[in-house]
């Protein structure tokens, strides 16, 4: 008996702060993160109408602070994951990240982002989920490994 299964995978991209840009990074990782938790109302529209630049289906799942600030971005489908990648090589996602900082930062300069990191290996990862023949192992993984992401 053939079994469907809807795959989506969890893509983590780590954004380090231009501390040129800023004053305190601490404070300003701190703001962000706090910021996504609580996104007051009046910055709600602006957040999705630029979240709306990503690849379709694709969406910011959350904000973590880590040795930089982690984000992680659920996609769909391959091709979505390829998109997003495209936009990282073009440096649209940087622009993208730039500003729902500067957003997220409540302050009216911009909060640059010096190197936005996702690894090939992450990349990799992902081709692994979408070409897996054993999708609900794949699901199964992917919701372990959110536990463990949210919990920290």
């Amino acid at each position: 008996m053939l079994q469907m299964c809807n795959v989506s995978v969890v893509v983590g991209v780590h954004a380090e702060l231009d501390e040129t840009s800023i004053n305190d990074v601490s404070q300003t990782e701190n703001e962000m993160v706090s910021s996504w938790r609580y996104i007051p109302a009046k910055v709600r529209e602006l957040v999705d109408w630029l979240l709306r630049r990503l690849p379709f289906g694709t969406r910011l799942f959350t904000i973590k602070r880590r040795n930089s600030i982690a984000l992680y971005f659920i996609c769909p489908t391959l091709s979505a994951v390829m998109s997003l990648r495209d936009q990282w090589r073009s440096q649209q996602l940087r622009d993208i990240v730039e500003k729902l900082f500067t957003l997220l930062s409540n302050g009216s300069d911009t909060v640059g982002v010096k190197r936005l990191i996702w690894s090939f290996t992450e990349y990799e990862r992902c081709f692994y989920f979408f070409s897996s023949v054993q999708g609900k192992d794949c699901l199964l993984y992917i919701f372990k490994w959110l536990d463990t992401v949210i919990s920290d």
